[in-house]
């Protein structure tokens, strides 16, 4: 122990002079954003929504149900519950590391031994024949003295890494929440272009009446009626793709509810788009305390940065602390010992032939956790870019959906007023048709501008960090 003591000043000076000359390099991340958002603001209502669960602002029982499932059946979503499982382990294996160490050992030999030639000694502890028994039991441990601050630096990485693996986790089940809402719209979607289609086949079927009445009286061309014909096969193809393509929507939406093994009919599609819900007001400052993936990658950044404070702390010595007892037992014929012993001993051990290799790892460390302040970085500018467009896109659907909504009220008057002359023979069947045409387009691409402009609001919700409860995961100085 005195040589142990003695040795001790000598290693601290000269790992304090290798500390002064290796230290860790974190920069400052530059996360300047712009004050607002360019994103026009007309025609997107803003409003209070719940962002931990933006889903209930459409008032949506059958897609808040297929989401609530998602989260907790979609294989995505279990294998991130997992995955945040093995990082609680990690962080427990890293840290019981700096408690002290040490297994009991213990051994026994019987062993029988039978001179065969030579001189036979008959002495008792001496004796060349017969039962010897050995038995023996230790237990050593090895505790580090943390005086510098090891288990800190390490404490500081592997909660960073438990951090990001939540906020890992939240990111998954917010991005299924989005999935699902985006498939189930574009159910919807295609269940409202069924109905389109069913009604333009109907609206065909009358046409093809009406031209087949006007040939038989002599008042119209047969042609007239064969030329609806060709149309009115054209709406009903049509209609039985859609029904193909929101069958197959709809099993995508089983699939990612983990209820696969049920029959598409159990989720039942409006073929509605119902009311668009508001889009809330979000600062730039606001998207860092909500996305889960910009809060990951600036734990990313504390966690590196604790790794590089232990390569820091690596050139300084390690001292141990041995302490241990052990019991021993022998015997032999007229020969008996029983023993135990206390043992309190250290070691210490300072880097210096590995002072290069030491260096050479902090270097990589430092270029490590540069990487990690550059992918926060541009975690924040990716945050900021998607969400201001997702913000001037759905600006622009809902003002799409407003001139077309308009425009297909028109269309309709213009085509009831077409066929309503065409029934009287007032109009020839090629006006007829033109304005229901123009009307089936309209209606296609208010119909298309309706879905589009949910499936953009779902964007938008993602896009500022909807989808997870913030509140409930550690502050960034924890997480630090």
């Amino acid at each position: 122990m005195r040589s142990f003591i003695s040795a001790a000043p000598v290693c601290l000076a000269l790992g304090a002079c290798l500390v002064l000359g290796a230290c860790a390099h974190v920069r400052a991340p530059d996360v300047r954003l712009p004050e607002g958002y360019e994103a026009p603001r007309g025609t997107a209502p803003i409003g209070a929504v719940e962002l931990d669960r933006w889903w209930l602002a459409f008032h949506d029982d059958q897609l808040t149900a297929l989401i609530e499932q998602t989260l907790v059946a979609n294989p995505d979503a279990r294998s991130a519950a997992a995955r945040l499982a093995e990082a609680r382990a990690v962080r427990t294996e890293a840290l019981v590391q700096f408690l002290p160490q040490g297994d009991i050992h213990g051994s026994t030999s019987r062993t029988d031994t039978h001179q065969l030639a030579g001189t036979v000694i008959d002495i008792p502890g001496f004796t060349t024949s017969g039962i010897s028994n050995a038995s023996a039991a230790n237990f050593n441990v090895s505790w580090e003295v943390d005086i510098f601050g090891r288990f800190f630096a390490a404490r500081r990485a592997v909660d960073a890494d438990l951090a990001a693996a939540r906020f890992d986790y939240e990111a998954t089940r917010a991005s299924l929440a989005a999935d699902v809402a985006d498939a189930y719209f574009l159910a919807r979607g295609l269940a409202i272009q069924l109905d389109d289609a069913r009604e333009t086949a109907r609206i065909q079927g009358e046409l093809y009446d009406t031209a087949t009445r006007r040939a038989q009286v002599g008042i119209g061309a047969r042609a007239d009626a064969d030329r609806v014909a060709g149309d009115l096969a054209q709406a009903k193809s049509q209609a039985a793709g859609l029904e193909a393509e929101l069958q197959v929507q709809r099993r995508t939406l089983l699939v990612l509810a983990g209820r696969t093994i049920e029959p598409t009919e159990n989720v039942a599609i409006d073929a509605s788009v119902g009311v668009l819900p508001p889009i809330p007001d979000s600062l730039p400052s606001q998207i860092l305390q909500r996305r889960p993936d910009v809060r990951e990658a600036e734990a990313r950044v504390a966690g590196q940065a604790g790794r590089s404070d232990a390569d820091v702390l690596a050139f300084l010595p390690v001292l141990n602390f041995t302490p241990g007892i052990g019991w021993q037992k022998q015997s032999q014929p007229g020969f008996s010992v029983t023993a135990q012993s206390l043992v309190l001993g250290g070691n210490i051990a300072q880097p210096l032939l590995s002072i290069p290799r030491l260096l050479a790892e902090l270097k990589a460390q430092n270029a490590r956790t540069e990487q990690a302040v550059i992918a926060y970085e541009k975690a924040v500018q990716t945050a900021f870019s998607e969400s201001e467009a997702a913000l001037v896109r759905l600006d622009s659907d809902r003002a799409r959906v407003t001139v077309l909504t308009d425009g297909e009220a028109r269309s309709a008057r213009g085509y009831q007023a077409a066929k309503l002359g065409y029934d009287r023979g007032l109009t020839d069947l090629q006006t007829t048709l033109s304005t229901e045409e123009s009307w089936r387009n309209t209606r296609s691409q208010l119909t298309a501008a309706q879905v589009q402009a949910l499936r953009r609001t779902v964007q938008v919700y993602k896009a500022i960090g909807g989808g997870w409860p913030a509140d409930h995961f550690p502050s960034d100085k924890q997480a630090r």
